[in-house]
């Protein structure tokens, strides 16, 4: 049960274990992209074409849809990144129970956005929990763990990263599971990754450069944190902490320096509206952004 590329990267490893997949579950197609054509998720193209039978429900709260999954007789369900409630019948219906794949060191970071919200907060680890779902959120006990440092990586590298710790140590519990006896969270120390709101990927000058680098980091790939300038969004996909002072919001020089409420960042890689992502100094040919500008954050 999954619909991202995070959760595909689950899946092939499930099936390179030889494991059997009565079903895979995923959210219904959705339109995306810039045409806005209904596409289905990642996770339903890769199912296809292993020719595993896709399910796309909208919701697993009526008891047809519960009935449905309770006929496929699983043992355990596996679940990544899916975006749905599943309801105590969806939980109990597997002999094992739903087993989850999240992209945390839990109990930090339960919810819909771990990696942006660990990456804005400038964490130095993160990682991956197997945890034993219940109907909470996030709060199951956890089966097994795996850390990594954050280090300089995006959201994006970092969640393809998280994602392969992930499925391996997937694989692991399910060859084993006694191996792997539950172990409660720690309520006390949680912490909740909201879901992301575009307008957080507003580029706020008003903070400090390592703060609007990791804003930077925690946007990249996508949706891209932005500056705007008479009108047009730039999105900001790479960037370096420089030693420079100024007015917040200014640009300091010929190079595309951008002046931060403590030191400054520059601009590596660049992307304007309905155009491909290129440097900066081919950006600044393209279209100069003189020294004093001041930019929208």
């Amino acid at each position: 049960m999954g619909t991202p590329e995070f959760a595909v990267t689950t899946l092939e490893a499930l099936v390179a274990a030889r494991h059997q997949i009565v079903a895979v579950y995923s959210q219904p197609p959705r339109p995306a992209g810039r045409g806005q054509q209904v596409q289905p998720s990642p996770v339903q193209l890769a199912a296809e074409v292993l020719g595993i039978p896709v399910y796309t429900p909208l919701s697993l709260k009526r008891a047809e849809e519960q009935a449905t999954f309770a006929a496929h007789d699983a043992d355990v369900a596996v679940v990544a990144a899916y975006g749905l409630i599943l309801p105590q019948a969806i939980l109990d219906a597997p002999r094992l129970g739903c087993l989850n794949v999240h992209g945390s060191l839990l109990p930090e970071w339960r919810g819909a956005a771990p990696v942006q919200r660990a990456i804005l907060a400038g964490d130095t680890m993160s990682g991956v929990t197997i945890m034993q779902m219940e109907l909470g959120l996030d709060t199951g006990p956890m089966r097994a763990m795996g850390a990594m440092p954050i280090a300089n990586l995006n959201a994006g590298d970092l969640t393809r990263d998280l994602a392969e710790m992930g499925a391996q140590l997937m694989v692991e519990v399910l060859a084993n599971l006694d191996a792997f006896p539950l172990v409660p969270q720690a309520d006390y120390e949680a912490s909740y990754a909201r879901k992301i709101d575009k307008a957080e990927s507003r580029l706020d000058f008003q903070q400090s450069a390592e703060g609007v680098l990791r804003q930077i980091r925690a946007f990249a790939p996508t949706p891209g944190a932005f500056f705007e300038l008479e009108g047009e969004r730039f999105r900001v996909l790479e960037a370096e902490i420089v030693e420079a002072e100024g007015v917040p919001g200014t640009v300091l020089d010929d190079h595309l320096t951008i002046a931060c409420a403590g030191g400054a960042v520059r601009p590596l890689l660049v992307q304007r509206a309905g155009k491909p992502a290129m440097d900066a100094p081919a950006l600044l040919r393209g279209r100069p952004i003189a020294a004093g500008t001041h930019l929208a954050g």
